[in-house]
């Protein structure tokens, strides 16, 4: 619901602030007035582009702000996915341009793209005159009314799953098929890099260990002399380590027995002579195992050579790479051997999903159609006494291929005349009686769906009497569910608002501005009597005001 309309520097008006209420507010003003500066104030809130001339005081920016209630509109996702405030009782826009051009708007003080603002506002505020119905004219929103006349939540959600789970599975075999393809044009090359990784029976981390075995056998003259070198230090025939720490043993443990603090000088030494002896007996080892194959080191450096080529061709960097590569390769050969089976069965899963989608879409369309009926003649019967007498209003189905909201194609179709054929809505020629048929729908759809803010301007044009008797009412009956505001000439639409805002100019100075103001009661009885009788006021007229508010008066 809109609770505030501010306004600065924007067209006539140099600064305004309006505070709307639930049920009928009711704007009313003389030609010129300024009625449709609000609209174009509140219409750049919804998305429209700004234009500078309508900039009062250049050196200054123009402001449009609106505030709205959106407690009863489960918005909070929206806000989430946009990274936006949330704050359930309020949510304040606002729009700001310059003279430069520039142009911002804002979402609870947070900055957003125009179409992030336009998609928000069209859950808030709709618009309607007798040039701004093109909503009708669009199959998804007539089809929306439809399908929220019939209560179709369940099955449209039954069906929504069923069409998700039908396109994933199409995916899936488009993906599938596209896989095939691919794979099938690339598969001798595939088997032919297959086949030169295959016999390698590559391991993992065998680069390394083969890497480390060559540093040994290209180095191996070198490490015999250095162990042999070692070992003869240790335990050689001459003066070795072990021989004379053998002697420096020997020496200390004989004065051990009476000289009580050699004793663990004895039992280190004892120790480091065990622990020699076993270094000295591992060098040797070591000596021996180095014995091999003389073409072992050829052999290694072959199969390294193999490795580095194969790692260069595929662009890796190490045998694990080349392994999961050769895996990869295999499951795509595996994949070409069992595609026909795979597709096969896709294929089939496809056609039971697609049966049981147009199962889903078939319950949808019979419960449009349905209400479409219903619809129709609901509509003729609300449309009577608006002074349409002559209309036909029919709903066409026409099926197209299966879509998010099922197979249906719907398009209005109106005649206003007798002996005139049924045309689209949008094809009709008088926004007049375009704009009263738009009430009629407003006024059937309020009863089922949760509407955002309605504005009808000046809907009511080139009617009079009974019929614009009857708007007041319908407008007002909408208002018990919805908010409603309606700019009006017309006294009996006027008389029937809970609120009732003036908009009129001023001139001070050297300029002329806009102002509006909430009207009491003496003073809506005074407005509506000037719309009955014109700038002299009658006390007929005002008799005549007082009739036509009565307990409207009661209720201010």
């Amino acid at each position: 619901m809109l609770t505030k309309l501010s306004i600065s520097n924007y067209a006539l008006i140099d600064h305004v602030e309006i505070d709307f209420n639930k049920g009928l507010t009711i704007i009313t003003g003389e030609t010129g007035a300024g009625k449709s500066i609000l609209l174009g104030a509140l219409s750049l809130i919804l998305g429209d582009r700004a234009d500078t001339k309508s900039i009062r005081d250049k050196k200054k920016k123009s402001v449009i702000e609106a505030t709205f209630d959106i407690s009863n509109f489960d918005l909070q996702p929206f806000f989430d996915e946009n990274g936006l405030d949330y704050f359930p009782e309020e949510c304040i826009l606002r729009k700001e341009f310059s003279d430069s051009g520039r142009s911002r708007a804002f979402v609870n003080d947070s900055p957003v793209s125009v179409a992030v603002m336009k998609e928000l506002t069209i859950n808030l505020i709709d618009i309607h005159s007798q040039h701004s119905n093109v909503l009708i004219s669009k199959p998804s929103y007539q089809l929306n009314i439809l399908d929220n006349l019939a209560g179709n939540k369940t099955l449209m959600g039954a069906y929504k799953k069923a069409y998700a789970d039908y396109k994933h599975c199409l995916k899936a075999l488009e993906e599938a098929e596209e896989d095939y393809k691919k794979n099938k044009n690339d598969e001798d090359y595939i088997r032919f890099q297959l086949q030169q990784l295959l016999p390698l029976k590559l391991q993992p981390g065998e680069d390394a260990i083969l890497e480390s075995e060559q540093k040994k056998l290209s180095n191996i003259t070198e490490i015999k002399e250095s162990l042999w070198t070692a070992e003869t230090v240790l335990n050689g025939e001459e003066n070795s380590v072990l021989g004379n720490l053998a002697t420096a043993v020997k020496s200390v443990e004989s004065v051990s027995d009476y000289f009580e603090s050699a004793k663990d000088c004895s039992e280190r030494l004892s120790s480091a002579l065990i622990e020699l002896k076993d270094i000295a007996s591992t060098l040797s080892s070591l000596q021996d195992s180095l014995d091999c194959d003389p073409g072992e080191l050829e052999r290694i450096n072959e199969r390294l050579n193999v490795i580095y080529s194969l790692e260069t061709k595929h662009g890796v960097r190490s045998v694990d790479e080349l392994v999961e590569i050769q895996a990869s390769l295999e499951q795509r050969i595996k994949s070409i051997d069992n595609s026909d089976e795979h597709i096969k069965e896709l294929t089939a899963e496809v056609a039971a999903k697609r049966l049981e989608c147009s199962r889903q879409a078939e319950l949808l369309t019979n419960s449009r159609k349905v209400v479409a009926k219903k619809f129709a003649d609901e509509l003729r019967n609300a449309c009577l006494p608006l002074g349409l007498k002559n209309i036909v209003f029919e709903v066409q189905f026409s099926e197209q291929p299966l879509s998010a909201s099922g197979k249906d194609v719907v398009k209005f179709m109106v005649a206003f005349n007798k002996n005139q054929e049924l045309m689209p809505v949008e094809a009709t020629a008088s926004g007049g009686e375009l704009s009263r048929m738009m009430l009629s729908i407003k006024a059937i759809i309020a009863k089922t769906m949760n509407l955002p803010t309605i504005i009808f301007d000046e809907v009511d044009t080139g009617v009079s009497g009974d019929v614009a008797d009857k708007i007041g009412e319908m407008m007002g009956e909408m208002s018990r569910r919805i908010q409603v505001i309606a700019i009006t000439h017309l006294p009996q639409v006027a008389s029937r608002g809970d609120n009732h805002i003036k908009v009129y100019k001023t001139d001070i100075d050297d300029s002329t501005i806009t102002s509006v103001k909430l009207l009491g009661n003496d003073e809506r009885v005074k407005e509506i009597a000037s719309m009955l009788s014109g700038k002299v006021i009658t006390q007929s007229a005002i008799d005549n005001a007082i009739s036509l508010l009565g307990n409207k008066l009661n209720n201010n």
